[in-house]
């Protein structure tokens, strides 16, 4: 498909700035004048000027080219870029032919093993981001930061004779869809006074995760195993407090801080299976006047493709590469096996399970943490063992 068809370019006041030559700009091609080929790239980047989905945050449509003139003037990074920006998609008639529209680009580009990065937008826009897997044949886990669930049912809204928006449903028409490829969901920074208990209590039965913002603060590196196991990120700028990121109608006034969220995105682009990321939600309309919220989104994409570009390429644990260590419990299972990289440091423990029906044991690998490592040898469970061992049985 010629994307040109669905694309408008990024706007000229924009691309014909001056920017010096060891600048983020002059390090990726850009559609100005032609769209650029997709041959060799590694990262897409495209806007999504739609609003349609919030009533709350409008203004939000216009956020991807304020992003845009935050994020060109960076340095560039490490690495050798291979970085696209496609310019900005053109909505369709509703916000359903937009969401296809959105499947579609995606769904191109992670055929030809790029990695869409979406400027939005409202945040009900990565319903058409997680369709893009649909064709792949493969289940996703899924990770969300959000000062919100997101999880209104819009058919309960309608009973009620209330309307929630899209952007308040996103997240439960993703877990409803069909056909069904959603592996596991997990949830970063909402805030617990913002969240009815019937969510939370929700995506406990079906075995997901969901992290307050306190436990996120209490120890941010523990966040990085589940993060690792993500294949989709979706961003929410409603996730960092009101004095970092005002740039949100829904901002509040607690939440992550600018360099944690950087430092979240980090380790999301050093995740060697995550292969799209979205940052919904960012309004010009709220910011102040010097749009710091537009700095604080173009850094956490710098990091972003910053951690892209530090991938170790980990996959085979047989290699040299890790260290093996076999914890006996005193309870089922009678040992679990731990593997520690000695590039990057990081764990991953081993699940072996047995299916009914089965003629064989299976097992597959679950990030985890040091911590994890600890708690086994201690003769307790980890929390993140049994939570994966439900999801897989």
């Amino acid at each position: 498909m010629d994307l040109t068809i669905l694309f408008s370019p990024v706007p000229e006041s924009i691309y014909s700035e001056s920017y010096p030559a060891n600048s983020f700009f002059k390090s990726i091609k850009v559609y100005a004048e032609k769209m650029p080929e997709l041959a060799g790239a590694q990262i897409a980047i495209f806007g999504i000027k739609e609003e349609r989905g919030t009533n709350s945050n409008k203004g939000c449509a216009k956020g991807p080219d304020e992003i845009r003139k935050k994020l060109y003037p960076l340095k560039k990074g490490t690495g050798n870029y291979r970085i696209l920006d496609l310019g900005n998609l053109n909505v369709g008639i509703d916000l359903d032919e937009t969401n296809v529209r959105i499947s579609e680009v995606c769904r191109i580009l992670l055929e030809n093993n790029i990695m869409p990065i979406l400027l939005g937008g409202s945040h009900d826009l990565d319903y058409g981001q997680y369709r893009g897997y649909e064709e792949m044949e493969k289940l996703i886990s899924l990770l969300n930061v959000d000062a919100f669930l997101d999880l209104e049912d819009g058919l309960s809204a309608e009973q009620a004779g209330k309307e929630h928006p899209a952007s308040k449903q996103h997240i439960h028409k993703i877990l409803l869809h069909e056909p069904n490829y959603l592996l596991s969901y997990t949830h970063l920074a909402h805030q617990t006074y913002l969240i009815d208990p019937m969510s939370t209590a929700i995506l406990e039965k079906l075995y997901f995760e969901a992290f307050r913002i306190g436990q996120i603060r209490t120890n941010l590196a523990e966040m990085e195993p589940a993060i690792r196991n993500a294949d989709l990120l979706s961003f929410d700028i409603t996730a960092i407090k009101s004095t970092d990121a005002p740039g949100n109608a829904n901002a509040q006034p607690f939440g992550l801080t600018g360099e944690e969220a950087c430092q979240l995105c980090w380790y999301a682009g050093m995740n060697e299976k995550l292969s799209s990321a979205g940052f919904y939600e960012y309004n010009p309309a709220f910011d102040d006047a010097h749009k710091k919220t537009a700095s604080v989104v173009a850094t956490m994409i710098w990091y972003f493709i910053e951690g892209f570009y530090h991938r170790k390429g980990e996959s085979s644990f047989k290699s040299n590469d890790f260290l093996k260590y076999v914890v006996s419990m005193p309870t089922e299972p009678e040992t679990i096996t731990f593997f520690k990289s000695k590039v990057t440091e990081k764990w991953w423990m081993e699940i072996t399970y047995h299916r009914p029906g089965a003629r064989y044991m299976r097992s597959t690998m679950v990030p985890c943490s040091y911590a994890d490592y600890q708690m086994a040898t201690k003769g307790e469970l980890p929390e993140r063992y049994i939570s994966a061992l439900a999801k897989i049985i």
